[in-house]
């Protein structure tokens, strides 16, 4: 303490207010997590500018130009075996292309899977805290969360920060008691229930390929092939779409990687019928 007042040291909420002036002087210290057993957010969002606002001055108007820009194709789907999960792995950061071998799923237990689309950061930090959830859930009552229930916890989460400026599109996919179960969860907080999802920028592409093959009742590797083709065809046509294509089939007794590929490869493959 004595070498606090000989150093004129002063506590941080005085520079606070100085610094961010008198609207932010309720703001006080809290654990940096998510909690669901209280009334308010324990996410601490850092002392400053609010987040959307923020993002909003950060183009041509506001005189600075941040491109929030995503690329990727995901894409899952429901049929009589289970869920096929297929996805690319280019990341890009704008115009930039940061790297070609990103897993886009997160393998949140051995019976739940998660997908990445929008801001990578967002889809990994709140599903792995999703992770953490149904694990804490396992524990509390001896028996694994429902798909259901896993989505809604993600939903949950991000109606607390809806418009802070999050950015993510996820599909959650897995195996209980009533069978397989696919969701699709975004940073709006909605959740939607489905036989078929796809999200990204190439979406359009991977929509149009299952769309014209799909069948309830098709064989394990006909799903395999058309969960595949999906993504190769959204990747030849999405400059922000690429890499290899990663594969997870959800079955009654845990998920399973089926491959990983090369786009560029598996293209030459499909050429006939595309040119």
């Amino acid at each position: 303490m004595a070498l606090f007042a000989v150093s004129g040291y002063k506590p941080d909420s005085e520079y606070s207010g100085k610094i961010f002036g008198a609207r932010h002087s309720n703001l006080f210290d809290r654990s940096n997590h998510y909690s669901f057993g209280t009334k308010i957010q324990e996410f601490a969002v850092p002392v400053g500018e609010e987040p959307s606002g923020f993002l909003k001055s950060c183009n041509q108007e506001g005189g600075v130009c941040i491109e929030m820009n995503h690329g990727t194709t995901t894409l899952a789907f429901k049929f009589k075996h289970g869920v096929i999960v297929a996805v690319d792995a280019r990341a890009s950061a704008g115009r930039y292309l940061d790297s070609n071998d990103v897993n886009k799923v997160i393998e949140i237990n051995p019976y739940l899977l998660g997908t990445m689309s929008g801001s990578a950061a967002d889809c990994q930090y709140w599903e792995r805290l999703l992770a953490k959830e149904c694990r804490l859930y396992r524990l509390r009552n001896n028996h694994r969360i429902s798909v259901a229930a896993a989505s809604k916890l993600l939903s949950n989460m991000m109606m607390g920060y809806r418009g802070m400026g999050l950015s993510m599109g996820s599909m959650i996919c897995g195996w209980d008691k009533a069978g397989p179960g696919l969701y699709y969860v975004d940073s709006k907080g909605t959740r939607l229930s489905g036989r078929m999802f796809s999200t990204g920028c190439g979406n359009g592409y991977a929509y149009g390929v299952v769309d014209s093959g799909y069948k309830e009742d098709m064989t394990v590797e006909e799903a395999y092939e058309l969960g595949r083709r999906g993504i190769v065809h959204a990747t030849h046509r999405d400059a922000y779409s690429g890499g290899v294509v990663n594969m997870y089939h959800m079955k009654e007794d845990g998920w399973i990687k089926v491959c990983k590929e090369d786009v560029s490869e598996l293209i030459h493959s499909y050429k006939e019928g595309m040119f």
